[in-house]
């Protein structure tokens, strides 16, 4: 019995090569597999949807979706995830960087049930390919290498375009995207590493264009890859990944304590006030902080419990900040000296900075029972 491959293709001004690659991607079909096209045309300022409109017309096996503005192509694979019907759900790039016959052996382990998702490498092959940019490789490579550090998946090729899942399986995940441009690629690996998914590679032909010949990844786009791997995997990453991010986060926000006491206690406010009031200042830091890199929605706290934690977590470390500041300038005698409480309230910070990173990771943010 023939299974069905969907393949969506995104597609930006790609007059030129949108014929061909339809051509090569129909070519795929046989006796034992059907191809179904769904060709999301976003806004092409070029002639690429008259190319797709007519290619429609000859085959009945393609679907068209068009957008009424730029998005990218994050937002382009959002919507063809809805309206593809196969078994299988992969992405195929509308250029002619990829070979379309290699779907068929990224298919062999999900019909083998072996995995859940496949991804295409394009750094697994030993055999000839065409030389461009050294930075482009190496941005790419080291995005996965990061990628892999948050999300504990040994990838060798996180940017592919060729990603291949079982319909149930992007179905679940599709409805949390959120991504419209390349950081498409680092959140939809961290929310297969979150579903634990089985994750297989396969090596594929790879020819790249060249910026010239219409490659639209930029430095940007590598920067925002580098944002979202954080963003979107840092909820589920192990543990010392977990522990060198509250560094940043933990530690930029006991530094805001330190120096908002300085100032505060140094302009003559009473020692209780500057304790408060630096460590009020810190917690905004470090929640402005989270907002950014870690919670995936710009906010986090959407249930009582989830609240509840929150307050007491501020309440605990804020009563462990105001003591510990108090007890140790209180060691050194009734007189008050400005040095002194300023290396007191460093000392609180350091236990402020170990005492939140473990009480938001088992009190606010606990980590997820393993399936």
């Amino acid at each position: 019995m023939a299974v069905t491959l969907s393949l969506i293709v995104p597609c930006y001004n790609e007059e030129t090569t949108l014929a061909e690659i339809v051509a090569h991607i129909l070519a795929v079909a046989d006796d034992t597999l059907a191809v179904e096209l769904v060709i999301v045309d976003d806004c092409s300022t070029d002639g690429s949807r008259k190319v797709a409109e007519e290619l429609k017309r000859k085959h009945p096996e393609i679907k068209l979706a068009f957008h009424s503005v730029n998005q990218g192509k994050g937002a382009a694979l959002r919507t063809g995830f809805l309206e593809a019907t196969g078994d299988y759900i992969g992405v195929q790039d509308a250029d002619m960087e990829y070979d379309p016959r290699d779907y068929k052996l990224l298919l062999e382990p999900l019909l083998a049930d072996k995995a859940d998702v496949v991804y295409g490498s394009r750094y697994l092959r030993p055999d000839t390919r065409r030389v461009l940019y050294f930075w482009h490789t190496w941005m790419n490579k080291t995005l996965t290498y990061c990628s892999n550090m948050f999300t504990n998946l040994d990838i060798t090729d996180m940017e592919t375009c060729y990603k291949l899942f079982r319909r149930d399986v992007i179905r679940k995940i599709a409805p949390k995207l959120q991504e419209n441009r390349f950081g498409f690629e680092p959140e939809i690996t961290a929310y297969v590493a979150e579903e634990r998914c089985r994750v297989y590679e396969c090596a594929i032909h790879y020819n790249p264009r060249s910026y010239d010949e219409g490659k639209k990844i930029g430095w940007k786009d590598g920067l925002r890859a580098l944002y979202c791997i954080m963003h979107y995997g840092a909820c589920n990453a192990p543990l010392p990944m977990q522990l060198l991010l509250y560094l940043f986060v933990g530690g930029a926000a006991a530094l805001a304590n330190l120096i908002c006491f300085w100032i505060m206690f140094g302009c003559g406010m009473s020692l209780a006030g500057s304790i408060a009031g630096s460590y009020v200042a810190a917690a905004i830091v470090n929640y402005l902080l989270c907002v950014q890199l870690v919670f995936r929605h710009k906010a986090r706290w959407n249930t009582i419990g989830e609240i509840a934690a929150y307050i007491l977590t501020l309440a605990v470390m804020g009563g462990l900040d105001f003591f510990i500041t108090r007890g140790l300038i209180a060691l050194g005698g009734t007189y008050v000296a400005f040095n002194k409480a300023v290396a007191a309230k460093a000392v609180a910070s350091v236990f402020g900075f170990f005492g939140n990173f473990f009480l938001r990771r088992w009190l606010v943010f606990p980590m997820p029972q393993k399936k």
